[in-house]
């Protein structure tokens, strides 16, 4: 069984093969921002990003289209969903397409999927998008009558990492209590109940803990006043609270690699050409991981601190001091395990692979 996975991003597409042995190629294609730019929308990428793919997939040795059983594309901005695989139908596409509940790179994902399962007479389908919802009434709340709490986050390596996770634990998944924090451009902390993502924060409009790229939650007053001081446009102030935000804000770079390179060679005395402030990038850094720690024992009280594990994942993951400053604040909820980088592409694929084989449902996208 061959599977094709294909994840989109702002500026790039991931895609990989795999079988039920595991992964057979895999290539992350960069697009060129000035090209990109040619676009007056990101639907209108489709056919670009499409070709891109199939591009790519020639560098695979021995392969052929014809041997695809599903392809498989990373799920967008959808309704509400329970989480789980989805096959690609009209009504999906046609609200992808519309962006009618939203425009991002992700809605690419399964119209991607699609034009090549049709190419082979293949079939289409995604896994755990972005707008997964499992939330419990109770997190919905957010003080404002007018205004409900949503569930917007990195549902598709938050579920394949917590399987992991329960794995090593001896567990199901659907057996444990986890707090899993994926940490990257943005962080999407939520707690795990029994299979269930009942309370996380939104990601996507920047909520929780700042990151590297996105403002976390903001004191509402300060930021009332501040919009209404200025004159900035809807578009400058979403992009306040997500691409420029957070450690980008504060120092001017999205490069955890180079910031924590600047960090150390501070600590050790040293100087960098890099245009960087050591001890300010430290004390940010340090922010950061003291802001996430708060968001993952904020968790702890959904289920009265019977927590099995917090699980760290995302690029963050990657980062040693980010990691362990996180560990010695909430090592006293429960053992903190660590799953560095992005499972996405491995979790679509093995999905579905569960999936046509009958262990997992196949589930239907309606209005």
């Amino acid at each position: 069984m061959n599977i094709l996975a294909i994840n989109p991003g702002s500026t790039s597409t991931k895609t990989a093969l795999y079988s039920k042995e595991g992964q057979i190629f895999r290539k992350s294609i960069s697009h060129d921002v000035e090209e990109l730019a040619h676009f007056s929308s990101i639907i209108d990428q489709l056919e670009y990003r499409k070709d891109a793919v199939l591009n790519a997939l020639k560098g695979a040795e021995a392969f052929s289209l014809d041997q695809l059983d599903a392809v498989v594309g990373r799920g967008g901005l959808l309704k509400p969903l329970h989480g789980g695989v989805y096959a690609v139908n009209e009504v999906m596409k046609e609200d992808l397409r519309t962006a009618r509940y939203g425009s991002h790179a992700s809605n690419l994902g399964a119209l991607i999927a699609d034009l090549i399962a049709q190419m082979i007479g293949a079939r289409a389908f995604i896994v755990d998008p972005i707008v997964v919802d499992e939330l419990c009434p109770l997190a919905r709340y957010s003080g404002i009558p007018e205004i409900s709490r949503k569930s917007i986050f990195h549902a598709l390596n938050h579920k394949a990492t917590a399987r992991k996770a329960a794995e090593q634990l001896g567990k199901k998944y659907n057996e444990c209590n986890l707090i899993v924090a994926h940490m990257g451009g943005g962080t999407t902390i939520g707690i795990h109940v029994r299979g269930q993502v009942v309370d996380v924060n939104n990601g996507l409009d920047g909520d929780g803990p700042f990151s590297i790229e996105r403002a976390g939650s903001l004191p509402a007053g300060d930021w009332m006043r501040y919009v209404l001081s200025h004159s900035h446009d809807p578009v400058a102030l979403q992009r306040m609270l997500t691409g420029r935000g957070g450690v980008a804000a504060y120092l001017g770079s999205k490069d955890a690699e180079q910031i924590d390179t600047v960090i150390q060679a501070y600590l050790n005395g040293q100087d960098t050409s890099v245009d960087l402030d050591g001890r300010k990038s430290l004390e940010v850094m340090q922010a950061l991981s003291y802001q996430i720690s708060k968001e993952i024992c904020s968790l702890s009280p959904v289920v009265s601190g019977q927590v099995d594990a917090v699980v760290l994942t995302g690029g963050l993951a990657h980062n040693r001091r980010v990691v362990e400053e996180i560990r010695e604040r909430v090592a006293f909820l429960a053992p903190v395990m660590i799953f560095p980088g992005e499972n996405e592409l491995e979790s679509m694929a093995m999905s579905v692979i569960e999936a046509l084989e009958g262990r997992e449902e196949i589930r239907e996208y309606q209005v």
